[in-house]
C-alpha cells in the first residue's frame, strides 16, 4: 500500500480540446514504482504504433517516483516520448525543482496529447489546471526570456518549475530541447520539438503538498543517514568541488577525450579548459537542485565588455559540465575557456541540445575539409577546427534553416550525413549523437545497446576502465555486464534517483527508503522490475521500428586508438548479437 496515494495520481491534459482529467493508477506505481518504469508502460498505452514524433497523438510524459521529495538527490524528472531524433524511444531526465514540484502538486505523472491551434502553456497548480494564450511569447528565441516573462506573470505559491522551450523547439530541431530553472535540462533525443510540434511553449507546475512517509522515526533515521553518506562522500565531494568537468584532465591523460571530431582522443592544451582551471579562474557559483546537498551545477561568470563602452562591463552567466566542455569544446578543437562559453551560451539561448549540436558541427567541418559540402551549403560559412564565431553562427543557422543543408542537420548527424556522405565520421550510435568518451570497446558499446542510446544507461566506459584493463571479457561477457548495470539503473530511474548517487543507494538501502513509502521488496523483486522496465522500453523500440541489425558502428571508431583495449568490430557485433537475442528471447517470453 502506497504511504502517500496521490503519487498514483496521473494528470491527463488534452490540448487540442483544453480538457484535462485525473486518473488513478495504482496498479502502474505499485508495479513498476514510478519514474521511467511508469512512463515505458504510459508509453506504450498512449502513443499509438507508428505515430510521427511530430503528429498530436505522440505524448509528453512525465514521471516522478516514490522517493521524490523525501530523499536526498531523488530530484530528476523522467520525460519520456517517441523521439524525432530517432523514431523510436525519447527519454530525457532533468534534475532542478520539476520532480518536486510535480510531486508536492499531487500527482505521480503527467500526460500531455493533442495540439492546440494557437502557441499556449499550461499553468498546473495543483489540482487546478489552466491553459494560457502564449502568442506573445511565439517566436521569442531564448529560453531564458521565456522563463523570466512566465516567471513575472504566473503568481503561483508553492515550489513551482518552469519547463519552456527556444527558436529551436519552436522550428522542430529534432534535437531540441526544454530548459528548467535556467541551468537544468530535458536535454536529449528532442523533446524540445515535440513541444514546438503541439504549440506548447512551456509547462508550469506548482506544489504545495506535504509527503507523508510510513515510519516517521525510521524514515528519519534513514534519511540522516543517506544525507550524512551524500555530504561525505569523495564521489560527491569531487561533483561539488569541480564538477563532472574534473573529467577532462583524466581521460584527456589517458587518450579518451573525444577531439575534433574524433580524429584523435587527446587535446593540446587541455588544461586550460579542465575542471580546475574552470573552477579558478571562472566560477561564479555553485547550485543545487531541489533536495540535493551536493550543489554538482557550476556557474561561470563570463566578464565581457560592451563593443561601444569598452571601460563597461556585464556578466554572464553560464553553466558548464564536462558534457558542454566535451561537445563545444574539444570536439570542435576549442581550448580557450571563454570561447567555450559564448558558445554554451548561445546554445543554451536557442535551447537545443549541447551533445548533438557539437557531434553536428565536428562533422559539418570534416565534411567541408573533404569537399563533401561547400559554401552553397554552408551559406557562407568557412567551418574551421576552434572558430567559435563561425560554430555561433551555424548554431543559429541550424535553428533559422536558411537552406536544405541546415534544415538537414536539424535533424542530427546521421541525417546529415546520408544525404551528403561521410558516414564513416559521423558519430551516432542509435541515431543518437556521440558523448564524450572513447575509453574502449563498452563505451561504444553501451551508447549502441543502452535503450535510450546515452551515456547514462549503463556506463560502458566505467567497464572499459575498470574491468577490461584488468581482465579481458568476451563479447558475451561484455554484453552480460552491460545489461546487469543497465536493469539495475531501471531501478534508480524509476524511484528517481539521480546517478550521481548510485553508490549511496545500494540494493540495500533502496529496500529501506521504498519501505518508508510502503513498499516492501526484496533485492531479487528490485531486479525483476528492472529487467520489465528495460524490456518495456524495448518492447516500443521494436514496435516502432528499431533493430538491432540496423545499429551502426562509425568507421571512425576503429580508426582512433582507444586506451584500453582495441575495438574490433566482429567481436562488438557480437556483443550486439547477444542483447539482440537476450532481449527478443524475453520479450517473447513474456
Amino acid at each position: 500500500m502506497l504511504s502517500d496515494e496521490r503519487l498514483s495520481n496521473v494528470l491527463h491534459i488534452d490540448l487540442t480540446r483544453k480538457r484535462w482529467r485525473i486518473e488513478q493508477r495504482p496498479d502502474l506505481f505499485e508495479k513498476y514504482l514510478g519514474g521511467a518504469g511508469v512512463a515505458a508502460q504510459l508509453l506504450l498505452e498512449e502513443c499509438p504504433p507508428d505515430t510521427s514524433p511530430y503528429d498530436p497523438n505522440n505524448p509528453i510524459i512525465f514521471a516522478v517516483g516514490p522517493l521524490t521529495g523525501a530523499f536526498p538527490l531523488a530530484s530528476k524528472t523522467v520525460a519520456m516520448f517517441k523521439s524525432p531524433l530517432t523514431g523510436n524511444l525519447g527519454e530525457s531526465h532533468a534534475g532542478g525543482r520539476s520532480a518536486v514540484a510535480i510531486r508536492t502538486a499531487g500527482y505521480g505523472a503527467i500526460v500531455i496529447k493533442g495540439a492546440s491551434a494557437t502557441p499556449i502553456y499550461i499553468s498546473i497548480n495543483g489540482s487546478k489546471v489552466q491553459f494560457r494564450d502564449a502568442r506573445t511569447l511565439w517566436g521569442m528565441q531564448n529560453a531564458m526570456t521565456v522563463g523570466r516573462v512566465i516567471r513575472e506573470n504566473e503568481q503561483s505559491p508553492g515550489l513551482r518549475t518552469i519547463m519552456r522551450i527556444g527558436g529551436a523547439g519552436e522550428k522542430l530541431v529534432s534535437y531540441a530541447s526544454v530548459t528548467t530553472e535556467t541551468y537544468r535540462h530535458f536535454g536529449r533525443l528532442g523533446l524540445g520539438a515535440v513541444f514546438g510540434s503541439k504549440l506548447l511553449k512551456a509547462v508550469v507546475v506548482a506544489g504545495r503538498h506535504r509527503i507523508p512517509v510510513s515510519n516517521r522515526s525510521t524514515y528519519r533515521k534513514l534519511y540522516d543517514e543517506v544525507f550524512k553518506a551524500c555530504v561525505n562522500s569523495p564521489v560527491m565531494k569531487k561533483y561539488r568541488d569541480l564538477g563532472t568537468p574534473e573529467n577532462v584532465l583524466p581521460l584527456n591523460t589517458m587518450g579518451g577525450l573525444p577531439t575534433r571530431n574524433l580524429q584523435t582522443a587527446h587535446m593540446p592544451g587541455a588544461e586550460a579548459i579542465s575542471g580546475e582551471s574552470f573552477a579558478e579562474y571562472n566560477l561564479g557559483r555553485r547550485i543545487a537542485c531541489a533536495h540535493c546537498p551536493v550543489s554538482c551545477i557550476h556557474i561561470a561568470a563570463l566578464r565581457e565588455p560592451y563593443e561601444d563602452e569598452p571601460y563597461f562591463y556585464k556578466t554572464t552567466m553560464v553553466g558548464y559540465d564536462y558534457e558542454l566542455i566535451y561537445a563545444l569544446g574539444t570536439m570542435l578543437g576549442i581550448a580557450d575557456r571563454e570561447e567555450i562559453l559564448r558558445l554554451i551560451d548561445t546554445v543554451e539561448a536557442e535551447a537545443i541540445d549541447a551533445m548533438s549540436t557539437g557531434v553536428v558541427l565536428a562533422w559539418a567541418t570534416e565534411a567541408q575539409e573533404k569537399g563533401l559540402i561547400g559554401a552553397d551549403e554552408t551559406d557562407g560559412l568557412t567551418f574551421e577546427w576552434g572558430n567559435r564565431a563561425v560554430y555561433e553562427a551555424a548554431v543559429r543557422k541550424i535553428v533559422s534553416q536558411p537552406n536544405e543543408f541546415y534544415s538537414t542537420l536539424a535533424k542530427g548527424v546521421e541525417a546529415a550525413a546520408q544525404r551528403y556522405g561521410g558516414l564513416d565520421f559521423a558519430l551516432a550510435l542509435g541515431k543518437n549523437e556521440m558523448p564524450g568518451y572513447h575509453t574502449g570497446p563498452a563505451a561504444q558499446l553501451g551508447f549502441s545497446i543502452g535503450a535510450r542510446h546515452s551515456h547514462l544507461d549503463n556506463a560502458g566506459y566505467t567497464l572499459d576502465q575498470k574491468v577490461l584493463v584488468n581482465r579481458h571479457l568476451s563479447p558475451e561477457e561484455i554484453g552480460q555486464e552491460l545489461l546487469k548495470e543497465e536493469i539495475w539503473r531501471q531501478v534508480l530511474s524509476s524511484i528517481v534517483i539521480c546517478f550521481f548517487a548510485r553508490g549511496i543507494y545500494t540494493p540495500e538501502v533502496v529496500q529501506r527508503a521504498l519501505a518508508s513509502a510502503g513498499y516492501d521488496l526484496s533485492t531479487e523483486q528490485l531486479i525483476a522490475i528492472g529487467e520489465q522496465i528495460f524490456l518495456a522500453k524495448y518492447q516500443f523500440k521494436l514496435r516502432e521500428g528499431f533493430r538491432f541489425d540496423d545499429l551502426r558502428l562509425p568507421k571512425r571508431l576503429f580508426e582512433t586508438p582507444s586506451p584500453t583495449v582495441p575495438l574490433i568490430e566482429p567481436e562488438m557485433r557480437q556483443t550486439i548479437d547477444y542483447v539482440r537475442d537476450w532481449v527478443q528471447e524475453r520479450i517473447t517470453r513474456q
